[in-house]
């Protein structure tokens, strides 16, 4: 069915070795943690214990970010995400580098530390944040918790429903338990019947891309091996929903991953969870086994003839290993990076199994669709985007945190009356919408609907609808750089025109001359070129950043 899969090499390999790709990835973390040696001291032998040609370690040990940072005994991650520079314009970096004596991702001579840059904790509303190990610090302060002089403070994350009656917040805000709806659905409904509920009820991805969930499962077919993927690789730095759901509600999250395979076909669903959220990945792992011993996973699901097995995997630091191309490669041992489509995985996807991947908030909205059906779904936000929105509020605004909103509402009500503006007093200069690669938008231009369509139609993206204020303290010129800095750090290298033009980019901006026609070409070319949206982003969101700034930022938006 579709386009032919192209011959891989390495998963042709890994095939005959026993798919040893998540096992790769294990040990090649495990050896990383005992040793600040580069992956060439230790990847091959990784490598060679799986049966694997040296290349097989080295590539995803040079690649990850946690595997090819050096780690000391004791290991320091310091976010560098936009919330956190909007906090203090990133001076906590420098801070938390002269409290532990050793400059971002280095490791000092005795081995005794080591830090590691990180683009987004999830912090994003108490920030700058950093991971001592897996020990959160949060706040203004947070070099000398680092440095043991303060306590460390690891706030909850702010929730409140703006709804009336929410979908994705429920189990969070009205303390509602999990699994009501799946034991109903395995016993009176046919996959076809709740897919067509899903269908009737508009219901599209919540990962930034908005493809309709229905059509997407049905094109994997319900094909034999299908696998579906819960991705919590929430990567966009603003966004901290995710993080919620996972930490705060994960039978909800299992029970739609449960729900999608039911749909799909499939006997075997993943859910891949970022490392950087540790908790997260500890309390989806707790809700798993607890599932298992509930009846709501396993061979006979509640006695019935369906059987699912699940189980979680943790990512290794990396943006783009949250596109679904990526994170199939991941999650079968090689580097993160994005592949030519199509083929589409759900015709060739993990091993070439049909694939299914869907975002956890995604995922969170279907037992409530089971329960109260698609067309009551249908009902809710407007008639061009149906449902609820989870939107994160950042560290700037007077009241952050994560707020559950219909599609549709004015941007400037969410800004104004959820977030109460910003705090101190402080003066609006742009929003990010959607992260560094959802666009910005200035203060007069925020009279738009909370929709894909309307936020499009200004130049940005919904993408995780994650909001971050940055206020007038900070220089738009350093503003435009921190952008650049994140798409060269994060580009995965697959295409040329958005590895070398992320960095000619950064250049550009950095030597602080006046753009040209060469700055225009560059960002039409990766705009026309890229292999995935990430590099294809990056030109409209540095253009939107400088019609944002207006005079402040005049020409580079070109």
């Amino acid at each position: 069915m579709g386009v032919p899969p192209r011959y891989d090499a390495f998963r042709a390999l890994a095939r005959r070795r026993g798919r040893t790709g998540r096992e790769l990835l294990e040990s090649l973390a495990r050896a990383r943690s005992a040793t600040a040696d580069g992956p060439q001291e230790w990847a091959p032998g990784v490598a060679a214990d799986a049966g694997l040609p040296a290349a097989a370690g080295l590539g995803p040990a040079s690649y990850y970010a946690d595997l090819a940072s050096p780690h000391g005994r004791r290991h320091v991650r310091v976010c560098t995400a936009t919330a956190c520079f909007a906090a203090r314009g990133g001076c906590h970096v420098d801070e938390v580098e002269r409290e532990l004596g050793v400059a971002v991702d280095r490791v000092a001579a005795d081995g005794s530390v080591s830090l590691q840059a990180v683009r987004c904790l999830g912090y994003c509303y108490a920030s700058p944040a950093a991971l001592d190990g897996d020990m959160p610090c949060t706040g203004s302060a947070v070099a000398a918790q680092l440095a043991g002089r303060e306590s460390r403070r690891d706030p909850p994350i702010p929730v409140s429903d703006a709804t009336g009656d929410p979908v994705l917040l429920a189990g969070i805000t009205r303390g509602g338990t999990g699994w009501q709806a799946w034991p109903r659905v395995v016993a009176d409904m046919t996959p076809d019947a709740f897919q067509a509920q899903v269908a009737v009820s508009g219901l599209r991805g919540r990962g930034g891309a908005g493809f309709p969930v229905a059509a997407k499962w049905s094109a994997a077919g319900r094909r034999r091996g299908t696998v579906v993927v819960a991705n919590g690789d929430e990567g966009d730095p603003g966004s901290f929903a995710d993080r919620l759901l996972m930490e705060r509600d994960p039978d909800r999250v299992l029970e739609g991953l449960a729900l999608a395979c039911f749909a799909c076909g499939a006997d075997e669903g993943l859910v891949l969870v970022r490392s950087e959220y540790p908790r997260a990945l500890e309390r989806m792992r707790e809700a798993v086994a607890r599932a298992y011993a509930e009846g709501h996973l396993g061979e006979a699901v509640h006695g019935g003839p369906v059987g699912l097995d699940v189980r979680v995997v943790a990512g290794a630091g990396s943006y783009v290993a949250g596109e679904e191309t990526a994170l199939i490669a991941g999650l079968e041992g090689g580097r993160g990076c994005a592949r030519a489509r199509p083929p589409f995985p759900t015709d060739h996807g993990l091993w070439q199994a049909p694939t299914v991947v869907n975002n956890v908030e995604t995922l969170a909205a279907l037992p409530w669709i089971a329960l109260h059906g698609g067309a009551a779904y249908a009902r809710r936000g407007v008639p061009e985007q149906s449902g609820t929105k989870l939107v994160s509020l950042s560290e700037r605004f007077a009241r952050p945190g994560v707020y559950e909103v219909e599609f549709g509402v004015p941007l400037r009500w969410v800004v104004t009356e959820l977030g109460g503006g910003l705090r101190e007093g402080s003066a609006l200069a742009v929003l990010q919408v959607g992260g560094p690669l959802g666009g910005f938008l200035a203060p007069d231009a925020l009279d738009v609907p909370l929709t894909d369509d309307g936020l499009a139609e200004h130049g940005a993206a919904l993408g995780h609808a994650g909001l971050v204020a940055l206020d007038e303290r900070l220089e738009p010129s350093e503003v435009l750089r921190h952008v650049w800095q994140f798409a060269e750090a994060e580009s995965c290298g697959a295409c040329s025109p958005c590895r070398i033009g992320s960095r000619r980019g950064l250049a550009l901006v950095s030597a602080g001359d006046t753009p040209d026609a060469q700055y225009s070409r560059l960002l039409d070319l990766m705009a026309e070129t890229s292999l995935c949206a990430f590099g294809r982003r990056v030109p409209a969101s540095v253009r939107s950043l400088a019609r944002a700034y207006g005079n402040r930022l005049a020409g580079w938006d070109r």
